[in-house]
């Protein structure tokens, strides 16, 4: 039988420039979990309240009886209020398992191998999570906020309202990092993607629950910043200019996020590790 060289052959496919291959990893992961039915069915569950909202804004704008349904900035906080339950199941849904399998599998080392560095790693699986995240939060309420510019017929409510826009998006962009980082963080932790799970939901409900006994001992909300979810409703109120829910200093609130942000990131620089192979 004949023998076809085997040499040499230069590579003619298209290159990346450096640093960009986090989206590779990215745009594969948004993929695997989009051509998933239960996440697909998860994700048009969360659209369901961005509908109602809508149906009220329609009614609103041409039904004279409707008036008291009116738009207002409530209507967009209270919205993005509305998407916390999914945040959380979508982030337990697709965040578990990113870095879990990952190590599970021991494909750290083939990931990390040249030319993808720990930052692309680490990058591309962020963005999966705050991609999806982004998809119940901060699309639905900047489409709400156009379908109110479109069934009113004027941008007098959005030009009364300035601000909206963009806190709409700075709150979306603070909740989803948070989240999306102290999953991928704990992620990094176990190769199992059902006790990141359980990590997860420890730290969002534990939390609650310490600051739970201590309101019940204070008889005052001012200790709020104990529950990572009260910090984040503490600063999108004030981001979307209401009054805190909270005695706690709005300050407070901040740091705390901040911290758990850095710890994340910590976490990761210190788990997200290649294996030397010593032969």
């Amino acid at each position: 039988m004949p023998i076809h060289d085997q040499g040499y052959r230069r590579y003619t496919g298209t290159r990346l420039r450096p640093g960009r291959a986090w989206s590779v990893i990215a745009g594969a992961g948004v993929r695997t979990l989009l051509a998933k039915r239960a996440f697909l069915g998860l994700l048009l569950l969360a659209w369901v309240p961005f509908l109602v909202r809508a149906v009220q804004i329609y009614a609103a704008a041409n039904l004279p009886q409707a008036q008291f349904l009116a738009p207002d900035v409530k209507l967009f906080r209270q919205f993005l209020d509305q998407q916390e339950v999914f945040v959380f199941f979508i982030t337990v849904y697709a965040g578990t398992g990113l870095i879990a399998n990952d190590r599970r599998a021991n494909a750290l080392q083939i990931y990390l191998s040249k030319p993808l560095t720990r930052f692309e790693y680490i990058a591309g699986k962020l963005a999966i999570l705050m991609t999806v995240l982004l998809l119940v939060t901060w699309v639905p309420a900047v489409l709400l906020l156009l379908i109110q510019v479109a069934f009113a017929g004027s941008v007098s409510f959005l030009l009364a309202h300035l601000f909206l826009l963009p806190a709409i998006t700075i709150f979306s962009l603070i909740q989803v990092t948070a989240v999306a980082t102290a999953m991928l963080a704990l992620s990094s932790l176990s190769r199992s993607s059902r006790y990141v799970g359980v990590l997860y939901a420890g730290l969002m409900f534990f939390s609650q629950a310490v600051y739970g006994i201590v309101r019940g001992i204070t008889r005052n909300s001012a200790m709020a910043w104990l529950s990572v979810p009260l910090d984040l409703n503490q600063i999108g109120d004030v981001i979307f200019r209401m009054q805190g829910r909270f005695q706690m200093p709005t300050w407070s609130a901040f740091l705390v996020i901040a911290l758990l942000v850095a710890v994340s990131a910590a976490v990761l620089e210190r788990r997200v590790r290649g294996l030397e192979v010593v032969s």
